[in-house]
This record gives C-alpha cells, structure tokens and sequence, in this order.
C-alpha cells in the first residue's frame, strides 16, 4: 500500500519530511486513530520499530513521533500525532510492537505524555524522588540559573570588556528572584 492509500485508510494528512534524499513520507493522524495507524503500517510491511519520542510544541501540546521502517523494501515512515497539553495521552502501542515499550516510557517520563494501555509506566531514568519532566520546554533547568549561560555575551565580548546592555537569561530562566532561594 502507497502512503497515500496508508494516509487514506486512517484519515490523516501525508506529508513528507526534510531530509533531502533522506525525506520521509510524514503521515499526521488525529489522536483517536493513533494505533489504529501504526497497526495498518506494520500489516503494510513496516516490520521495525526505529524509534518514538515526543515534541513540545508549547500552547499547542505535544507531538508525538514514531519512525517505523520495512526491512525488505528499505522504507520508512514517520507517524504523528498531537495530543493536548492538559491531558497529554496516546493509546500504547506495545501489543503492536514490543520495542516500544522502552520509549513510552523515556517519553512518559520526559514529557509527562501518558500511554493508556501500556504494561508499566515506571520511572525509567529519573531518580524517584525527581519532579517535573525535564524536556518540556517550560522547565527551569537549575544548572542555567546556577552557572552562566555562555550565549550571554555578544560576539567580541569577553572577560575584559564591560556588556553595554542588560544582562541575558537563556531560554527558560526565570528573572533573579522569581526562583528558588
């Protein structure tokens, strides 16, 4: 089956990915119908699961993204999907292919996406005690505020020369005083 007749058969929009000669056909499905469109991929010979994680994609949600690959006819695929940002959930995909548990879980815990229907959602890298996801874009990473962030100076500037304009704060640090002791 074509991506096309793929993208058809599970009402999502076909595009295809940057890349170059290594562009993808990028197929993008409502959230409803996620395994629904990965299973349809592995029956049409998709038989390898490469890789899932998530996109933060800010006010909009998070992006979920799953690349699958035929082995026999040296294709790919990427899959999508958006879920919302205040009940980021996604139906799992680990009755359809085992591999996927790993990442389900690495991107539960970084993002915070849930997976309905999958076997143990378990911290997998983070210590127990840790809160927060980590890769969401509005995480205050204390190493940023703790230590300077090197893109504060301009060009030419440097430990003899005086900043001629107010100090910058790398992406997600707050102003001083608005976290933290």
């Amino acid at each position: 089956m074509s991506p096309e007749e793929l993208a058809a058969q599970v009402g999502g929009v076909l595009s295809l990915s940057g890349g170059n000669a290594f562009a993808r056909p990028t197929l993008d499905v409502p959230a409803e119908r996620w395994a629904d469109a990965v299973r349809a991929a592995r029956d049409d010979g998709l038989d390898f699961f490469d890789w899932l994680s998530a996109v933060d994609e800010l006010d909009d949600g998070f992006r979920v993204v799953l690349h699958l690959w035929s082995t026999s006819e040296h294709r790919g695929l990427l899959l999508r999907t958006l879920v919302s940002k205040a009940a980021p959930a996604v139906r799992s995909i680990v009755e359809i292919y085992p591999g996927a548990a790993w990442h389900e879980r690495e991107t539960h815990e970084m993002f915070g996406v849930d997976f309905p229907g999958h076997p143990g959602l378990e911290p997998l890298l983070l210590p127990p005690e840790f809160e927060g996801h980590p890769l969401r874009k509005e995480f205050i990473l204390a190493s940023r505020v703790a230590k300077p962030w090197p893109g504060a100076k301009e060009p030419g500037e440097g430990p003899e020369t005086v900043a001629r304009r107010q100090p910058m704060r790398p992406p997600g640090v707050p102003a001083p005083g608005e976290w933290g002791p």
